[in-house]
């Protein structure tokens, strides 16, 4: 197949760019801002003609510093109107690609307790499930058009090349790691291999369309991750981040990235037979480092 990406060079594009060539497909990565910039709603139709399919990852990362007014204002932008501009590019076309696969984040379902959170369940409240919302409503002209839509909702990518588990890496690996808050918060994680392999498998499952839940069957508490990786490193997990210690450092971005409980089940993905390569999380960090 002929695949379009943006956000090629991201923790995941990274890492699916090669899979997807290793198997055979013509990839063109979307380059900015020559080929499109969401800033200023330009998109160059010509890189679009032929194509199979669309993988739509890109986006500000949203750890990448303190939640400002300003940080929230680019994090939401660079998701709705990016998406926005894709969306109404291939609806335009002739002949426009048979799916798009359009990243979004378990975010979507915010801070739900033990609560076992499935595709259709209700949104949360606050700033992540707001923006992951309006992120996957900006692909509706391409669903008007007919395209099959995927909306990916990713959970915690684990990837010693980026991430969540390269920034915890430095103080576990200094025996000073240990659980955040009250450590009783799920984190449901997927390792990097199986978020790219259910990106693949989205595109050719025909059946699969909306929301898609990419995370690990088996998500942890954010203890059971700790005591996980402490394990993985021979290394001693006994200094607790309290919660308060992380709001002082994080503001309000660790409300929503750490102490936030999301319990998500990959419901549509286990439903159209999509294989986990990694199902245990210490087998699965274990794997990577």
């Amino acid at each position: 197949m002929k695949i379009a990406i943006t956000g090629s060079t991201g923790l995941v594009g990274s890492a699916l760019v090669p899979l997807l060539k290793k198997t055979g497909h013509d990839v063109v990565c979307l380059s900015r801002p020559s080929q499109w910039d969401p800033e200023k709603g330009t998109l160059d139709p010509r890189i679009l003609d032929g194509m199979d399919a669309f993988i739509h990852l890109a986006g500000e990362n949203i750890a990448a510093g303190r939640w400002t007014a300003a940080q929230k204002t680019r994090i939401r932008d660079s998701r709705v109107k990016g998406t926005k501009l894709v969306a109404e590019a291939i609806a335009k076309m002739q002949k426009p690609p048979q799916v798009m696969i359009s990243a979004s984040a378990i975010g979507y379902y915010g801070d739900r307790g033990s609560e076992i959170l499935r595709e259709d369940s209700a949104p949360g409240t606050g700033f992540l499930p707001d923006v992951c919302r309006q992120w996957e409503a900006a692909t509706d002209p391409a669903t008007r058009k007919g395209i099959r839509v995927v909306h990916l909702r990713i959970g915690v990518v684990l990837s010693k090349n980026g991430g969540a588990l390269q920034k915890m890496l430095f103080p576990f690996k200094a025996g000073v790691g240990g659980k955040v808050g009250s450590g009783r918060q799920y984190w449901s994680w997927i390792s990097i291999d199986d978020v790219c392999s259910s990106i693949v498998h989205c595109i050719h499952a025909t059946g699969l369309h909306g929301p898609v839940n990419a995370v690990s069957p088996a998500p942890a508490t954010n203890l059971e991750f700790t005591k996980a990786l402490g394990r993985v490193l021979h290394r001693p997990t006994i200094f607790p981040l309290p919660a308060f210690a992380a709001r002082l450092v994080l503001g309000e971005m660790a409300d929503a990235l750490l102490l936030a409980s999301t319990r998500v089940d990959p419901s549509k993905l286990l439903g159209s037979r999509f294989v986990f390569q990694h199902k245990d999380l210490e087998a699965a960090l274990a794997n990577l480092l």
